[in-house]
């Protein structure tokens, strides 16, 4: 099969071009900066040459946008919402124009359009969005604002002959230089990796593996449409999360961090706290119902199997994420 991947120069971009690639697909990158075979240049706004990919491909995957690990000031905000919502809809309005529709388009999108909470999981049927809770600071309401429009501008494009799926993504841990889960192992073996103002917050999060499988699957089940979570089934508070994580690689102590403490790491990491401190408690229910096994299922064995990997050096990407607010790489330390 012929899949184009827009924005798919990132973490989780390279995530799919290698297990795809693996198993003998076509695989077609557009991202701005073209540099290796088979990646075509596109500036995620604008109709172009790029479009003659998508005509006559098989399943499109958009991972556009500019990353949300940066600081939230009122420009990079825009711009957050600008490059998904622009991004989103050049490859609508590509799609529609095709002669050879793809007969499926996956669209990225977020778990963090779940409003924080503590007190229940949220699935796809009685999941709460987020953006009115209170105790919150007010511009978390911005990310979930630009994860609705995102999903919106998916939802407006007219392909009636393409089924279209909203990737309501948790955090992506794979082994990869640079993703989320190289920055948190790090911190844990620095002493770091402890409860972060408290740690009651949730963390939901799904293995590479299960996020490859769980994109193959829902490009086959033509009965599936609309918002999935891709998120395994057992979020767990991020202390519990962390102290997982540090016994997978052997480290017994984890410093705890302050909310004020959180705040200035966040600050020198050009990144904002909303990524630490947001309870996200999403579960799969649509892929559960659909019958989708996960074989990581659970963090403590996920993270044993990502840390022999770190160990083995297997599975690991030489391209790394170099500009943490760059506009088509998919985030590496993207909450989804």
């Amino acid at each position: 099969m012929k899949i184009v991947i827009p924005g798919g120069s990132g973490q989780v971009g390279a995530i799919l071009d290698r297990a795809l690639t693996a198993a003998g697909h076509d695989v077609v990158v557009l991202t701005r900066r073209p540099a290796r075979e088979r990646e075509v240049r596109w500036d995620g706004e604008t109709p172009g040459p790029w479009a003659r990919e998508i005509d006559g491909s098989d399943i499109v995957v958009n991972l556009a946008g500019r990353s949300v690990n940066c600081r939230y000031t009122a420009a990079n905000l825009k711009a957050m919402m600008d490059s998904r919502v622009r991004s989103t809809r050049a490859v609508g309005e590509a799609i529609a124009a095709a002669a050879r529709p793809p007969r499926v388009w996956l669209q990225m999108s977020t778990a963090t359009v779940y409003a924080h909470r503590f007190d229940a999981p949220n699935d796809e049927a009685t999941g709460v969005l987020g953006g009115t809770e209170p105790g919150v600071p007010g511009y978390w309401a911005r990310s979930v604002e630009i994860a609705k429009a995102w999903e919106r501008e998916q939802e407006r494009a007219e392909t009636p002959h393409t089924r279209k799926v909203a990737l309501r993504t948790a955090m992506v841990m794979s082994p990869d230089r640079g993703g989320v889960f190289d920055v948190l192992l790090r911190m844990a073996r620095l002493g770091l990796g402890g409860p972060i103002a408290g740690g009651a917050q949730y963390v939901s999060w799904i293995h590479d593996r299960d996020f490859v499988r769980a994109v193959e699957f829902l490009a086959g089940r033509d009965d599936l449409a609309g918002p999935v979570n891709l998120a395994a089934p057992d979020p767990l508070p991020q202390r519990a999360f962390m102290r997982a994580l540090r016994a997978a690689w052997g480290v017994r102590v984890g410093l705890p961090a302050t909310r004020w403490m959180a705040e200035l790491g966040a600050f020198a990491l050009r990144s904002d706290t909303e990524l630490l401190l947001k309870s996200r408690r999403v579960v799969p229910g649509r892929l559960l119902e659909a019958g989708f096994a996960f074989e990581h299922a659970r963090w403590p064995e996920a993270a044993g199997d990502l840390v022999r990997r770190v160990r083995g050096g297997s599975g690991v990407t030489g391209r790394l994420v170099r500009d943490p607010c760059s506009f088509d790489r998919d985030s590496a330390l993207d909450d989804r």
